[in-house]
């Protein structure tokens, strides 16, 4: 038996099935490469979800890590922790200026957000958009209308109005009672949806208009990874509260939720709170990601690159449509098999990717990568297609 074989009989015996595997066990990682535990190669254009983004093993990460592990792994929210103050001074200097409320994720940085805009605004709606993707926990996915992800869980958070992704709905969607507009500037999961400035505009003067809440989620597409560091700087609308996670820690678990000044004394003691929320650790890595991340070269180098991916996706057989900014992109097939052919670029071209629906396949590759790793990419999708 195989160790793969192995590992798959007993995670049936013992594990909850709650997640549809790939056939790969991986054990090392570097860069934008993966081994599996045969010593076989493999092209990382998946990241974990967004979550590696300076790819694996990134040496000022690991050094960030291993230095603070060897002083204090953990310690409670009722002391002070000067790696989560330091990572919650840089994020807050570089993006609303107001203060930070850490989570251990992106669903509830986002859970963190709606109760925060619920306080600022008690009893009032939250308004989200069709497509979106706010995470799975009870507040998050009562903003995430999609009811394969809703209906067996139901009844869910009542409050929650779900529009279609336009100006006009959206506007007319926000009134008097409304607490908060939740939008991901770019759709990740809903299959890498940018978007439109009018829409994001229309949101900001309701929002402005009714005294309420616009939240970004940018869990997904923030921190580098459309080519600004935030994707909110590409349509010069500012939010109240923004969500980021995934990227943010290097690999390990963190989210933010971060505030502009108007909200951020909304929350008193007692309000919400995590026992690990804010650790050394994972605080200490995303300082070291910060580092990395807020270089001009390297967000221009991911435009470019983004640009370089999409143009060559484009041109693939069949692909009728990309989708996307920087290195989150996505494109659809006319003939469907996106599940199958992420199956057999795992096994036949030792790439990993992603569907987020039977017709569309997601990229998000490490933001370090180079020209070589996208004509690399694009020579494997056209192997296999």
């Amino acid at each position: 038996m195989t160790a793969l074989a192995e590992l798959q009989a007993l995670e049936r015996e013992h594990v909850v099935p709650a997640y549809a595997r790939q056939p790969a066990q991986f054990v090392r990682g570097e860069g934008a490469r993966l081994w599996d535990a045969e010593g076989v190669e493999y092209l990382d254009f998946q990241t974990g979800l967004a979550v590696t983004s300076l790819g694996h093993s990134h040496p000022a990460v690991v050094a960030a890590i291993q230095e603070q592990a060897a002083q204090l792994v953990h310690v409670g929210n009722v002391f002070y922790s000067e790696p989560a103050i330091r990572l919650a001074q840089r994020l807050a200097r570089c993006s609303l200026g107001g203060k930070v409320h850490f989570a251990n994720s992106g669903t509830e940085a986002n859970e963190a957000a709606l109760k925060l805009a619920r306080k600022a605004k008690p009893q009032g709606t939250i308004v989200s958009v069709h497509r979106g993707f706010h995470g799975r926990t009870y507040g998050s996915l009562s903003a995430t209308p999609q009811e394969s992800k809703q209906a067996p869980f139901a009844p869910l958070v009542p409050g929650f109005v779900s529009v279609a992704p336009n100006a006009r709905a959206v506007a007319g969607a926000v009134d008097a009672a409304t607490a908060a507009v939740i939008l991901e500037p770019v759709q990740g999961e809903g299959g890498v949806w940018v978007l439109d400035e009018e829409l994001l505009r229309a949101a900001r003067a309701a929002c402005d208009e009714h005294g309420a809440a616009l939240i970004f989620d940018e869990v997904q597409c923030g921190l580098g990874r459309t080519g600004t560091l935030w994707a909110y700087e590409d349509a010069a609308v500012v939010p109240d509260l923004m969500t980021a996670a995934k990227a943010l820690g290097g690999g390990l678990p963190i989210g933010a939720l971060i505030c502009s000044p108007r909200y951020a004394d909304v929350f008193e003691p007692g309000d919400h709170g995590s026992t690990f929320a804010g650790g050394p650790v994972t605080c200490a890595a995303a300082l070291a990601v910060l580092d990395v991340v807020e270089d001009p070269a390297l967000l221009a180098r991911v435009r470019a690159l983004g640009a370089r991916l999409a143009e060559g996706l484009a041109a693939l057989p069949g692909v009728v449509a990309v989708r996307g900014r920087g290195l989150m992109l996505a494109c659809d097939f006319a003939d469907g098999g996106a599940p199958e052919l992420v199956r057999r670029a795992l096994l036949e071209q030792r790439l990993v990717v992603n569907a987020t629906g039977p017709a569309t396949l997601r990229l998000l590759p490490p933001l370090t990568i180079g020209e070589e790793h996208v004509d690399d990419v694009l020579q494997r999708l056209r192997a296999l297609l």
